[in-house]
């Protein structure tokens, strides 16, 4: 919402916001830009005869008194994927969607792209380098837009997806998420069929063939689409580095990962769609080293290296285990998983975290009331956590604190190469991570 606040202000047209709680980055952001509201909270005298459209943001309440100005005013009201969409009906329309691996691929897509000298606009869910804001709206015929699945306002709970009707789609897989929304996988997994069932004959969807759940849905829709599926290249870990064989020759990739390597393959059949050729897509996908935080190296330093990744659905924490322990076989490998959504946080649905930490040498999960708290949950035990893991030495934090002892207790118990990787959408209770490895 901020970023998008900045590019319409760059683009002259006036603008205003409020909100309850403004951190950073926004709230640098806003400040840099002249943007950032004198106070905390809403004020509906912002809202005027002269105001012509208000965008309201997935967490506004439907008694929000700015929200409740614009309806007494008549002025237009759109949700953040509805104004999407009206600023985007006459582009070509790529959307990338599925539990996991959108940000990635769409930011592959992003800086192929660019490398290539095309124009184009979009919307990701991330920081990505070389690309100042996370949304771009211009005159580009074309937009690589992030699909996510949640609510898009408290007025209108269909998932973001079913509004931006794509000429292109990317279906990477399904995973049972979002369980506050979504009360059984059935009708979590309905809305990508939803999704599908919308497109016109004419889209081309490109699909991940190793996704069981996605195939399923793929092969009973009826709609004559475009099917284009796409699966995980063979590589082979050479000189501390990923490479391909390809029709083009022999490529190094600065990222790596099955699922990582799986969503190269969406980005490029999405580029291919979009007019880009094998031979470019390679020489530019090269120099991608990913989006933030998505095993995103943050520090390496003798013999400890710190990976950071925003996983928190169970799907994600599996492949993301998996990519790493792969990557770094002989490394001493040091797991910490913080629960920080609704779902991770939900009794209910712990056990769909059964075995994911597998693949690690030394496991811990990490939580806080404050979270639980905010969320309006009821407290959570740590015994009940080890069971619904399924981990019999997995170690459960609530103290940030008391986390970062055991990690360098860990650190400095082994003697070989440490491989840390920190796993959560938020930030393990601000826990200084700068950690030293003493071997």
């Amino acid at each position: 919402m901020h970023q998008l606040a900045i590019i319409s202000h760059k683009k002259g047209i006036k603008v205003s916001g409020s909100d309850d709680e403004i951190a950073d980055p926004a709230r640098a952001n806003l400040l840099k830009e002249g943007l950032l509201p004198p106070g905390k909270g809403w004020f509906p005298e912002k809202i005027t005869p002269a105001t012509d459209a208000v965008i309201l943001g997935m967490h506004a309440k439907e008694d929000n008194p700015e929200l409740l100005k614009a309806q007494e005013l008549q002025i237009p009201v759109y949700s953040f994927p509805e104004y999407i969409y009206e600023m985007s009906k006459n582009k070509k329309r790529v959307v990338i969607a599925g539990s996991h691996g959108k940000t990635t691929t769409t930011s592959m897509i992003m800086h192929v792209l660019k490398d290539q000298a095309l124009d184009f606009d979009y919307l990701v869910g991330a920081k990505v380098k070389g690309f100042e804001h996370s949304v771009k709206v211009s005159e580009a015929p074309v937009i690589i837009i992030e699909g996510d699945e949640y609510p898009a306002s408290a007025l209108d709970k269909r998932p973001k997806i079913h509004f931006y009707h794509p000429h292109i789609a990317v279906l990477t897989g399904i995973a049972w998420d979002h369980v506050n929304v979504f009360p059984s996988y059935e009708n979590y997994r309905n809305q990508f069929k939803i999704f599908l069932d919308q497109m016109k004959e004419d889209t081309t969807v490109i699909y991940n063939a190793e996704d069981k759940e996605v195939v399923r849905l793929i092969e009973a829709e009826t709609m004559p689409v475009k099917n284009l599926p796409y699966a995980t290249p063979s590589y082979q870990l050479k000189n501390d580095a990923v490479m391909l064989t390809t029709t083009e020759g022999n490529v190094t990739l600065q990222f790596f990962g099955d699922h990582n390597l799986q969503n190269m393959e969406a980005a490029r059949k999405v580029c291919n769609t979009l007019g880009v050729s094998d031979y470019a897509f390679y020489k530019s996908i090269v120099t991608f080293t990913g989006a933030a935080r998505r095993l995103e190296q943050i520090k390496e330093t003798g013999q400890l290296i710190i990976f950071r990744d925003f996983a928190h659905a169970p799907s994600k924490l599996k492949a993301t285990l998996h990519a790493v322990r792969r990557r770094y076989p002989q490394h001493y490998l040091i797991a910490c998983f913080e629960l920080h959504t609704f779902s991770s946080l939900s009794l209910n649905f712990l056990d769909q975290y059964a075995g994911s930490m597998a693949d690690c040498d030394a496991a811990a999960v990490f939580y806080s009331r404050e979270a639980l708290a905010l969320k309006k949950l009821p407290d959570l035990e740590p015994g009940l956590v080890k069971a619904g893991f399924k981990h019999e030495d997995l170690a459960v934090f609530q103290d940030e604190n008391n986390l970062k002892h055991w990690i360098e207790d860990q650190i400095k118990a082994v003697q070989k190469p440490v491989c840390l990787l920190l796993m959560s959408s938020g930030t393990f209770g601000g826990m200084d991570i700068n950690f030293e490895s003493e071997n």
